[in-house]
């Protein structure tokens, strides 16, 4: 539906979370997903935040960190998601 609002000469930005993804595992993320679909698309941006851009409490950067970096644990052979 927000297509239908984007005028001519104008700007949408759109946030979410990719790792805050409560659907069940048979269910695919739009907000994932739409990062291949959109991808090629000029004019179309998509910014990724780090630890680094948490302006809040130190607290909430390195809680922000670990669960990068358990995300990238995950994904590595023998990783997190293989039960380790």
């Amino acid at each position: 539906m927000f297509l239908t609002r984007l005028g001519f000469n104008s700007k949408m930005v759109i946030t979410g979370d990719i790792t805050q993804v409560d659907l069940p595992a048979s269910r695919p993320s739009g907000l994932i997903e739409i990062q291949a679909v959109l991808k090629r698309i000029e004019g179309i941006r998509f910014v990724y935040f780090t630890e680094k851009d948490v302006v809040r409490h130190e607290l909430v950067a390195q809680i922000v960190k670990a669960y990068e970096e358990r995300g990238a644990q995950a994904k590595e052979p023998g990783g997190a998601a293989a039960g380790k």
